[in-house]
């Protein structure tokens, strides 16, 4: 956010690049369609302009920006409830797969992390709305719990019980999950091809 000022008052300014990708991150989260993920966003951006002349200087941006595209969702959907949905047969591949550093050097560790991500956005996209949404806005937008309970309109306390709760069922999904698919520690516990072993 920047100021500038104007002929006869302060004007605010916001570069939207800086969050785009959270924005539409949690997008996806809600919606779990990739093209109405994209629409969400620059609706968001757009009422953002819109509205951007009633924003204080000392507000949180990402905090206001969440909360509009939040807004926006629930209004869709309670529209989209009493029309058909339609069908997106592309498929979608959920952005959160930030969990697992791909920067690794040898092949093996880019396979393993691959497959850690996998699985943990498969277990993600397993939780109930409520959970996937508080994952996403305290782990990988890093939201303070006073954040998110704006966000969401509930107590902090509200926020941290949701959160442990979703933390503990998506524990439960990955220990739940195959063995070969296992992750424990950051690593896969058992594995059907090992370079060691099979070479």
């Amino acid at each position: 956010m920047q100021l500038e000022p104007g002929k006869n008052h302060t004007q605010l300014t916001i570069d939207f690049r800086e969050y785009l990708d959270g924005l539409f991150s949690y997008a996806v989260v809600l919606s779990r369609n990739r093209t109405e993920a994209e629409d969400l966003v620059q609706e968001t951006c757009l009422r953002a302009l819109r509205a951007m002349e009633r924003l204080r200087p000392d507000s949180n941006i990402k905090s206001w920006l969440f909360t509009i595209l939040r807004n926006i969702w629930l209004n869709q959907l309670r529209h989209s409830r009493s029309s058909p949905n339609a069908v997106d047969v592309e498929g979608d591949e959920n952005p959160v797969h930030r969990i697992v550093d791909t920067t690794a050097k040898d092949p093996y560790s880019i396979y393993l992390g691959n497959i850690e991500r996998e699985h943990v956005r498969d277990a993600i996209q397993q939780l109930p709305l409520e959970f996937r949404e508080i994952i996403l806005l305290r782990e990988y937008e890093e939201l303070s719990y006073e954040e998110i309970a704006g966000l969401l309109g509930c107590p902090v306390g509200t926020v941290m019980s949701r959160l442990a709760r979703a933390r503990s069922k998506l524990r439960d999904f990955l220990l739940a999950s195959p063995p070969e698919k296992r992750i424990a520690g950051g690593a896969i516990e058992t594995l059907a091809w090992d370079p060691a072993r099979d070479g």
